[in-house]
């Protein structure tokens, strides 16, 4: 569990992307003699009633293949692409610079030189993580477990414990402590005990590739092999009391608030106290136990498990968690398995990308800093907080012509929408890494100072007054998120980039679509969807429903269920309806909602065409622009299980089959795929 466990983000895409968007315009065409942008990327061998998806981006698709170092390729990796670009040339130029120590440049260019120093990390080999090695090996008594498995908390190592700080649900203004299911290697619970035969292979795959681990650490084939067996029994009995996807988002079900006094009760003979005193955790009264039944067989395990099977499981976490900083056999290994059988990659991604991706899940603030300098206009944040003003305005509306809803709900509803704080483009105040060291010597040692960094700064914010200006995604990154604490939306930058096309260049139709709906409008929703709806105005998780609304609610919620519950992906494997209910409302939330936004604007009440579309089809090409993406089998079987997101297909044709003026714009007829009966239709917000 993350330390933002209940931020509902539009993408399942989390990589840094950013363009440099130009100034502000409104309803502007897409541009003299370049060709227009939804024009290029059609299909029109697909009829858009049939496959709206496909019709949208099918010319952009076969024009584009998936690169072999990618598990998938899309418009989210087209902009990451530009924004991989420019952070390069950032961090070569800080590398050059001789900066002062201490300051952002020295630490972006020394990050950077320690990444790229393959020769160095290689004539390394495991000397960067003897002194973890030597502790794992020094373990005598089950305290020493649980000092170890401490000492992997700081570390950033997903081993037995899932501990962070993050606002209490039910009391968002205190910051509290939570315990959350961790500790096993394959993506989730599911892998243990799924039959099927993709998932069976990926198992017997994961046994080989942890023998082959600990062979590089340096164990014979034979204890190797009996090890790894060992481990993933370990596992398997974690994750047998682990919870699955769609009940890890009951917030009331996932909410266990204990007196840390009391967790003894849970797990006997575990001294708690000591055991969150070795995980630096500032002195807590409470803790809220996401879910009792893991600690409760964890800490029998813990009494239980010979210590040797402990050890082998702490070395194989521990070396997982840092293979890809590591000499080359031990980076080859760990894509071997992660990239290539769980997602289908052919090749390693390049080096320089990967210590990028390091260096922003490490220090992204101090990139983001000096990249919205460069590349995000304030002509550029004005225009998209105008939008979202614009489409809260249309929320509003809808709320209040709902007939399912009683007057008493409704203004209840009206004054949570009120009270969401949209973030847009980046934060006015940003984090103080000067705590942190970072030096030109070990990429592996400058990894684990931003993870322990990274880990104190969090527990730093217990008992203190919870920061609601603080951003929980860096401005570069392609992505955005609803955080159900502090109802707000946080909006970064490159959330709104459109690859290929300037901001100036970009009509409002795509705009309302692309960012509007797909974005806006998709995180707003986010605070009234089967989770977010659970909470209040001031983010706490409270009941502000009366009865039959909940009810009525809950109905439109089980169509959606069921919509998506009928859709097949990969031969045998589901789309899991009850787990994607939250971002299936989300989407079709936002598609109806923005439509409503754009209908207000100049463009929308003129109906001239832009490249043969009339506006409402530019719109609804729009929506399909941000969802411009294709995948490899293996990653499409990996999140199905894995994710709250649908097929990012389905996150097109699945809402639209729901509108009614997509049927209008695009002459919809009862024969094709698309078209669902009047009855069928979900409508919620």
């Amino acid at each position: 569990m993350s330390l933002f466990s209940f931020l509902t983000h539009c993408r399942p895409l989390s990589a840094a992307a950013l363009l440099a968007l130009a100034g502000c315009n409104s309803g502007a065409s897409s541009g003299g003699a370049q060709p227009d942008l939804l024009r290029a990327n059609l299909d029109t061998t697909v009829s858009p009633g049939d496959d709206f998806f496909q019709y949208a981006n099918g010319g952009w698709l076969k024009r584009h293949p998936i690169p072999a170092s990618e598990s998938s390729w899309g418009i989210g990796k087209e902009v990451q692409n530009e924004v991989y670009d420019r952070l390069r040339i950032l961090n070569e130029e800080a590398a050059k610079a001789n900066a002062p120590a201490g300051s952002s440049q020295q630490k972006i260019g020394d990050f950077w030189a320690s990444g790229l120093d393959s020769v160095a990390i290689d004539r390394q080999g495991l000397a960067p993580l003897k002194a973890e090695l030597d502790r794992i090996a020094a373990i005598r008594s089950v305290a020493d477990v649980q000092a170890v498995v401490a000492r992997h908390k700081v570390l950033g190592v997903n081993s037995l414990v899932g501990l962070y700080v993050a606002q209490d649900a039910k009391n968002s203004d205190k910051m509290a402590l939570h315990l959350y299911q961790a500790g096993l290697g394959l993506p989730n619970r599911d892998y243990y005990f799924n039959k099927d035969a993709r998932t069976v292979r990926i198992r017997r795959e994961y046994g080989r590739h942890v023998a082959r681990m600990l062979g590089l650490l340096g164990q014979d084939s034979v204890a190797a092999r009996q090890q790894s067996a060992q481990i993933v029994q370990l596992e398997t009995t974690l994750a047998g009391a682990s919870r699955k996807l769609e009940a890890l988002r009951d917030p009331y079900a996932n909410y266990n608030k204990r007196a840390v006094a009391d967790l003894g009760k849970l797990t006997p003979g575990l001294d708690w106290p000591r055991w969150l005193g070795q995980m630096e955790m500032p002195p807590t009264d409470t803790v809220i136990v996401g879910q009792p039944e893991f600690y409760q067989r964890a800490g029998q395990l813990l009494l239980t498990t010979p210590l040797d099977q402990w050890q082998a499981y702490l070395r194989w976490h521990l070396v997982n968690t840092f293979a890809s900083q590591l000499s080359a056999p031990l980076d080859n290994e760990h894509f071997r398995f992660y990239g290539t059988v769980l997602q289908g990659q052919k090749v390693q991604r390049a080096r320089w990308k990967r210590v990028l991706d390091e260096e922003e899940a490490g220090m992204g603030e101090i990139l983001g800093q000096l990249f919205v300098k460069e590349y995000f206009t304030p002509e550029t944040k004005a225009r998209y907080a105008k939008l979202t003003e614009n489409v809260v305005a249309a929320f509003r509306t809808h709320i209040q012509a709902l007939d399912w809803m009683s007057d008493a709900t409704k203004q209840k509803a009206l004054v949570k929408l009120t009270k969401i704080t949209p973030k847009v483009g980046y934060p006015d105040k940003w984090r103080d890494y000067s705590a942190l060291t970072i030096s030109p010597d070990s990429y592996l040692g400058n990894v684990m100072r931003t993870n322990e960094w990274t880990y104190r700064y969090n527990l730093r914010k217990l008992g203190q007054p919870v920061d609601r200006t603080e951003w929980e995604m860096t401005p570069q990154t392609y992505n955005a998120y609803y955080n159900p604490s502090n109802n707000e939306i946080v909006l970064p930058a490159a959330i709104f980039a459109i690859p290929g096309l300037a901001d100036k260049n970009a009509d409002d139709a795509i705009i309302y679509g692309y960012a509007g709906a797909s974005t806006i409008g998709h995180e707003l929703t986010h605070g009234f969807d089967d989770e977010g709806s659970q909470f209040d105005e001031k983010g706490n998780l409270r009941n502000w429903w009366t009865p039959k609304d909940r009810a009525a609610f809950q109905q439109r919620v089980n169509g959606i269920v069921r919509q998506f519950n009928g859709y097949t992906v990969l031969d045998s494997l589901h789309v899991n309806g009850k787990a994607t209910a939250g971002e299936n409302i989300a989407d079709l939330g936002g598609i109806v909602i923005a439509f409503d936004a754009f209908k207000q604007t100049e463009q929308y009440k003129k109906g001239e065409k832009i490249g043969g579309l009339s506006p409402t089809q530019r719109y609804f090409l729009g929506y399909a622009l941000g969802w411009q993406n294709h995948q490899r089998d293996e990653v499409l079987a990996q999140r199905i299980l894995t994710d709250v997101h649908s097929p990012a297909k389905l996150r097109v044709n699945g809402p639209f089959a729901d509108v009614p003026a997509f049927y209008e714009a695009f002459s919809v007829q009862p024969s094709q795929a698309l078209w669902r009966a009047d009855t069928a239709r979900v409508k919620i917000w």
